[in-house]
Protein backbone atom coordinates (compact mmCIF):
# COMPACT_ATOMS: atom_id res chain seq x y z
CA UNK A 1 0.00 0.00 0.00
CA UNK A 2 0.87 3.72 -1.14
CA UNK A 3 1.35 6.07 1.43
CA UNK A 4 0.07 8.94 -0.77
CA UNK A 5 -1.44 9.29 -4.17
CA UNK A 6 -1.01 12.63 -6.22
CA UNK A 7 -3.44 13.06 -8.32
CA UNK A 8 -2.22 15.51 -11.54
CA UNK A 9 -5.17 16.62 -14.14
CA UNK A 10 -6.80 13.64 -13.39
CA UNK A 11 -4.11 10.96 -13.70
CA UNK A 12 -3.03 9.12 -10.64
CA UNK A 13 0.31 8.03 -8.81
CA UNK A 14 0.91 6.54 -6.00
CA UNK A 15 4.21 7.17 -3.92
CA UNK A 16 5.83 6.11 -0.43
CA UNK A 17 7.56 8.92 2.08
CA UNK A 18 11.18 8.32 2.54
CA UNK A 19 10.78 8.28 6.10
CA UNK A 20 14.26 7.29 6.99
CA UNK A 21 15.52 9.89 4.74
CA UNK A 22 13.60 13.17 5.23
CA UNK A 23 11.93 12.41 8.78
CA UNK A 24 11.48 16.20 9.52
CA UNK A 25 10.70 17.01 5.70
CA UNK A 26 7.89 14.22 5.81
CA UNK A 27 6.43 14.56 8.90
CA UNK A 28 6.57 18.87 8.21
CA UNK A 29 4.54 17.37 4.82
CA UNK A 30 2.06 15.55 6.29
CA UNK A 31 0.42 18.49 7.95
CA UNK A 32 -0.39 20.32 4.82
CA UNK A 33 -2.71 17.24 3.81
CA UNK A 34 -4.35 17.07 1.53
CA UNK A 35 -2.33 19.19 -0.26
CA UNK A 36 -3.74 21.22 -3.49
CA UNK A 37 -2.58 23.66 -5.91
CA UNK A 38 -1.34 24.23 -9.06
CA UNK A 39 1.81 22.76 -10.74
CA UNK A 40 3.74 23.97 -14.34
CA UNK A 41 6.49 22.99 -16.21
CA UNK A 42 10.35 24.02 -14.54
CA UNK A 43 11.80 27.07 -16.85
CA UNK A 44 15.60 25.99 -16.22
CA UNK A 45 15.35 22.52 -14.17
CA UNK A 46 15.10 20.50 -17.65
CA UNK A 47 12.65 17.30 -17.37
CA UNK A 48 10.39 18.47 -14.14
CA UNK A 49 7.26 20.14 -12.94
CA UNK A 50 7.04 22.66 -10.23
CA UNK A 51 4.89 23.98 -7.50
CA UNK A 52 6.07 27.26 -7.02
CA UNK A 53 5.32 28.19 -2.71
CA UNK A 54 6.80 31.80 -2.76
CA UNK A 55 7.86 32.81 0.80
CA UNK A 56 6.07 30.22 2.95
CA UNK A 57 8.74 28.89 5.73
CA UNK A 58 8.17 25.54 6.10
CA UNK A 59 10.64 25.90 8.91
CA UNK A 60 12.48 22.10 7.73
CA UNK A 61 15.79 22.97 6.70
CA UNK A 62 17.70 20.73 4.41
CA UNK A 63 17.89 16.61 4.52
CA UNK A 64 18.57 14.28 2.09
CA UNK A 65 19.20 17.12 -0.17
CA UNK A 66 19.70 16.64 -4.59
CA UNK A 67 20.31 18.63 -6.91
CA UNK A 68 20.10 15.56 -9.34
CA UNK A 69 16.72 14.43 -8.95
CA UNK A 70 15.55 11.29 -10.56
CA UNK A 71 12.45 10.15 -12.37
CA UNK A 72 9.92 9.77 -10.05
CA UNK A 73 11.25 11.43 -7.09
CA UNK A 74 9.69 14.46 -5.87
CA UNK A 75 11.45 17.28 -3.49
CA UNK A 76 11.05 20.63 -1.73
CA UNK A 77 13.16 23.54 -1.77
CA UNK A 78 13.06 25.03 1.82
CA UNK A 79 13.66 28.39 0.40
CA UNK A 80 16.18 31.26 1.36
CA UNK A 81 18.14 31.38 -1.81
CA UNK A 82 15.37 30.93 -4.06
CA UNK A 83 11.81 30.54 -2.90
CA UNK A 84 10.13 27.53 -1.52
CA UNK A 85 8.63 24.98 -4.06
CA UNK A 86 8.48 21.57 -4.44
CA UNK A 87 9.69 19.79 -7.67
CA UNK A 88 8.58 16.57 -9.49
CA UNK A 89 11.51 15.15 -11.46
CA UNK A 90 10.01 13.01 -15.13
CA UNK A 91 13.11 12.72 -16.97
CA UNK A 92 17.08 14.22 -16.64
CA UNK A 93 17.09 17.26 -14.36
CA UNK A 94 19.45 18.96 -12.75
CA UNK A 95 17.70 21.30 -10.39
CA UNK A 96 18.04 25.21 -10.73
CA UNK A 97 16.47 28.51 -10.96
CA UNK A 98 17.57 32.63 -11.76
CA UNK A 99 19.89 32.21 -8.74
CA UNK A 100 21.47 28.93 -9.92
CA UNK A 101 21.71 25.28 -8.94
CA UNK A 102 19.67 24.95 -6.26
CA UNK A 103 19.37 21.46 -3.67
CA UNK A 104 15.43 20.01 -2.61
CA UNK A 105 14.90 17.79 -0.11
CA UNK A 106 13.86 14.12 -0.99
CA UNK A 107 11.29 13.42 0.28
CA UNK A 108 8.78 11.31 -1.80
CA UNK A 109 9.24 8.78 -4.52
CA UNK A 110 6.18 8.11 -7.14
CA UNK A 111 6.74 4.06 -7.42
CA UNK A 112 5.44 3.65 -10.89
CA UNK A 113 3.55 4.57 -14.14
CA UNK A 114 6.86 6.74 -14.68
CA UNK A 115 6.18 6.40 -18.41
CA UNK A 116 2.14 7.90 -17.62
CA UNK A 117 4.27 10.33 -15.85
CA UNK A 118 6.32 12.08 -18.46
CA UNK A 119 2.94 12.04 -20.74
CA UNK A 120 1.09 14.71 -17.88
CA UNK A 121 4.14 16.20 -17.30
CA UNK A 122 5.25 17.15 -20.95
CA UNK A 123 1.63 17.71 -21.12
CA UNK A 124 2.27 20.45 -18.71
CA UNK A 125 5.13 21.80 -20.55
CA UNK A 126 2.72 22.35 -23.58
CA UNK A 127 -0.97 22.92 -22.82
CA UNK A 128 -0.55 24.57 -19.62
CA UNK A 129 -0.58 23.94 -15.37
CA UNK A 130 -2.32 21.85 -14.29
CA UNK A 131 -4.23 21.28 -10.75
CA UNK A 132 -2.24 18.93 -8.44
CA UNK A 133 -3.27 17.18 -5.12
CA UNK A 134 -1.43 14.65 -2.73
CA UNK A 135 -3.78 13.32 -0.53
CA UNK A 136 -3.70 9.91 1.67
CA UNK A 137 -3.75 7.17 -0.16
Amino acid sequence: MADIAIDIGGEIFLADFEEKAAPRTVARFRTLLPYKDRIIHVRWSGEACWIPMGERDLGIGYENATSYPAPGQVIVHPGGMSETEILVAYGPCCFASKAGQLAGNHFLTIKGDLDKLATICRSVLWDGNKPITFQKA
